[in-house]
């Protein structure tokens, strides 16, 4: 089994990762780390790259569990999530398909982060069509006990991503004034390409 990390609207390689698995479980059980992708994604602005972060309750650091880990109401956060997908992407080709799905995670409050990002995980799996991924929370959300914890790059958390360099471009609808911005959040292809999707997914380079 491989298992991976729990992000929101987690990089463009942890989907490529997940869809090339056989078997997938979701850590819940190592501590939670600040300033990562299990609370922060990355999307495509019209003025570059541009962080959403999900607020959390304060937490002991490097103590707290991520199953532990509270959302936040703080800062009307979900507001300004939607308000920024909606900006970034209501023009791209997708956006309308998907919006109806993906809009009731911004209007519902939940209590806890992993079963956020288990919920559009499942969500994502389902439109990815990565069927071995897709069950309820609660059948993959296994605690890991052993060393088969995959760890992804936290993009970007350096200005950098070496992970993706040399791999395949596809369109986005900044390209002509910010260039290719690589790995972003999975939902940048989701929005840009479609159906398309896990045909780019099977192509990425590990």
């Amino acid at each position: 089994m491989m298992i991976f990390p729990s992000y929101y609207l987690a990089p463009i390689s942890y989907y490529a990762l997940l869809a090339q698995a056989d078997e997938v479980g979701i850590d819940v059980a190592s501590p939670y780390r600040k300033q990562s992708l299990r609370n922060r994604c990355w999307i495509a602005s019209p003025n570059g790259p541009l962080a959403l972060t999900v607020p959390v309750v304060k937490f002991v650091p490097y103590h707290t569990p991520m199953r532990d880990i509270r959302i936040s109401d703080h800062g009307n956060w979900r507001h300004l999530h939607w308000n920024a997908l909606v900006s970034s992407y209501s023009r791209t080709p997708y956006f309308e398909f998907y919006a109806d799905e993906f809009a009731p995670f911004y209007e519902k409050r939940w209590d806890f982060l992993v079963d956020y990002n288990a919920a559009l995980q499942q969500l994502l799996c389902r439109e990815l069509e990565i069927s071995h991924a897709m069950g309820e929370p609660e059948e993959y959300r296994r605690e890991a006990t052993d060393n088969t914890i995959l760890q992804p790059e936290d993009y970007y958390s350096s200005g950098q991503d070496n992970a993706s360099q040399g791999q395949a471009r596809y369109y986005q609808l900044f390209n002509d004034r910010q260039g290719f911005m690589p790995n972003l959040s999975i939902v940048d292809l989701l929005f840009n390409m479609g159906p398309e999707s896990i045909l780019y997914l099977s192509t990425w380079k590990q």
